[in-house]
Order: structure tokens, then sequence, then C-alpha cells
């Protein structure tokens, strides 16, 4: 039978098991949504970097006009960088046909940890549709969740269980307890959604507000951030790293 891994942190996993399988790396609040919205605004590519020192150094390489420096720290533009990660920033008028040479905190190490898979794509609210398509006919499928500051958060969970349980409707999944639990708190958001005359998207994003992540964008202002992130197949793009190249783009 097929089956479906959900990782709550990269470091609950080896990477070694990650090997010969296709891997989603979620990072919702915002490396993967971001993502999204770059490569649906016509971005070149995504290219993803694990330190601030090598997106610099990699920038040298090209001529400044055909590139964006995009990313974060304690969730804030890097001094010198073009763009944030913020998902609002990323539209056609800025992105379209550049290489996004991209940073974060927590989603690109992730993409790291996943370095060894056999497929890795981008998971996120704005693409589980693309996702849920792609991954169909994959024997062996995991959701990695890039956590917050090396701590689970809610925000991938939610986004992860919002996948596993379109997965598993599409056909049946030999899944781990960590898939079943986040299929359950997704399926009781659905359910308080309906219950409160919501939509999937409006409860999640108010939930998010509660999320590690969620809070600490509220800190710095990014409140939009929420709400964008939280819209079901806003982006239907699927963000998938080309070994090549080690970028991440639509093939």
């Amino acid at each position: 039978m097929p089956t479906l891994h959900v990782h709550y942190l990269p470091q609950f996993v080896r990477e070694h098991d990650l090997a010969d399988a296709a891997v989603v790396v979620i990072d919702l609040l915002r490396a993967s949504t971001t993502i999204c919205h770059a490569l649906a605004a016509g971005a070149r590519d995504v290219v993803p970097f694990v330190e601030v020192d090598e997106v610099f150094h990699a920038a040298e390489a090209y001529d400044r006009s055909e590139i964006l420096l995009g990313g974060e720290r304690q969730g804030e533009r890097v001094t010198g960088f073009d763009l944030g990660n913020s998902p609002v920033d990323y539209i056609a008028q800025v992105v379209f046909g550049k290489r996004i040479l991209f940073t974060t905190t927590n989603g690109t190490r992730a993409l790291h940890h996943a370095r060894l898979a056999s497929r890795v794509v981008i998971g996120a609210a704005a693409n589980v549709s693309a996702v849920v398509e792609s991954l169909a006919s994959e024997r062996a499928v995991h959701l990695l969740c890039a956590g917050t500051n090396g701590h689970v958060s809610r925000d991938d969970l939610l986004a992860a269980g919002a996948i596993a349980d379109r997965l598993t409707a599409r056909s049946p999944r030999e899944l781990n307890a960590s898939a079943k639990s986040v299929m359950g708190e997704w399926q009781e958001l659905q359910t308080t959604a309906a219950a409160l005359g919501r939509s999937p998207s409006e409860q999640l994003a108010l939930e998010l507000r509660d999320t590690p992540g969620g809070k600490n964008l509220l800190a710095i202002g990014h409140d939009e951030d929420l709400v964008v992130a939280a819209q079901i197949d806003s982006k239907p793009v699927l963000p998938t790293l080309d070994r090549p190249s080690g970028s991440l783009r639509i093939l």
C-alpha cells in the first residue's frame, strides 16, 4: 500500500529516511507561500540557500539586473536584500523574469534536509490541489514541516493536514501517527468553519494568529501575511526542485 508520513520537524527524521521518496517541504509562514507567489507571478526560478553569506556570494556570479535577493532573518528583510519573505511583495511587476536567490530561517533549511529525496516539491495552503494531483501516483510521500526556530509550529501542521486529507481521499494510504494527527486537526478546523459559517480559508487565517509562526508575524506587523497564507488554492503552481540547477521552478 502507498504510504504517507508527516514529520513535525526536520530533526525528527533522518535525511537518509527521505531518500527514494517524494518529499513536500512545508513552511506555511512564510517560505512555502512566498515561493508559490513568486513563481505564480512569473519569476524565472527561486534558488534556495541556507545561509545569508551564501546568497551574497552566489550573487557575485550574476549581472545584478538578472536577480533579486530575497529572504529574512527574525522575520525581517535581510540588510542588502531586495525583498523580505512576505508573499505580498512577490508580484509580477517586481519578480517577473527574475532569478530569486532566497534564504529563510526555517524553510530553506528544511529544503536542504530533504536533498536526498527522489523528488522535492513545495507545499502550502496556496497550492494544496496542485500538490495532491502531482503526488497521487507516488508510492512513498513525506510531508516535512519546517517548524519555527527549531520548534513544532501548528501553522505547518495545519497545511500538512490539508494536503494529507485530500491525498488520502484520492486513494488509501498507510499513515504514520503524525499523519493521522494532522489530518484530524484539519478536519476539526473544517468542522468548526462550517459550524460558524466560514470558509476553511477564513477559519485557517483566524487560527494562524494563535500559532508560533503567526504570533511572530503579528509582533512585527505582518498581519496581512496570515490572511494571504491561508488562501487555499490561491496559487495553483507546483514549485519543484530541479536537481541540475538546484533551483525551484515550475517543471
